[in-house]
């Protein structure tokens, strides 16, 4: 009996996949417990539609992600941090100053836990800051620290 898998079964397969299982163990163990459903014509167009949509999801999300990143590219951030004697700072500016900083000088929302900084920023200058806005983008924007 073919059967669409409904969600991932470690010994079966992953979700949307169409198996060949035996007929009692399709009708006393896969359908009752929803694993699975027989792959007849009408449960076959459906996971058809719901691949296409699924598709189509992920290339908007791509798209949106590569806006985005382009419209960080140009942008400067400024972030202002505290200074003893001698020009030292006190402590580092962290990811979340850096989204609070550019939501507000910029209005663009960021999770702080997508932003990636390569080293500690503890000192007065420029710095490139890259952000995982997806799994295949990755933008970047100018982050500069100044005495406040």
């Amino acid at each position: 009996m073919k059967i669409i898998l409904l969600q991932d079964e470690k010994k079966l397969g992953k979700k949307g996949d169409i198996i060949e299982a035996s007929d009692g163990y399709a009708r006393n163990y896969i359908l009752p417990k929803k694993i699975g459903v027989e792959a007849n014509s009408k449960n076959l167009n459906d996971l058809k539609l719901q691949k296409a949509n699924n598709e189509k999801l992920a290339q908007e999300q791509l798209d949106a992600a590569r806006a985005l990143a382009e419209k960080l590219e140009p942008l400067q951030v400024v972030v202002k941090i505290k200074a003893g004697e001698g020009g030292r700072t006190f402590g580092s500016v962290s990811s979340k100053e850096i989204v609070m900083a550019l939501k507000e000088q910029h209005g663009i929302e960021l999770d702080k836990k997508k932003v990636q900084l390569g080293e500690s920023l503890k000192s007065f200058g420029n710095y490139e800051v890259a952000v995982k806005l997806h799994p295949q983008v990755t933008g970047k924007f100018t982050v500069k620290v100044t005495e406040a």
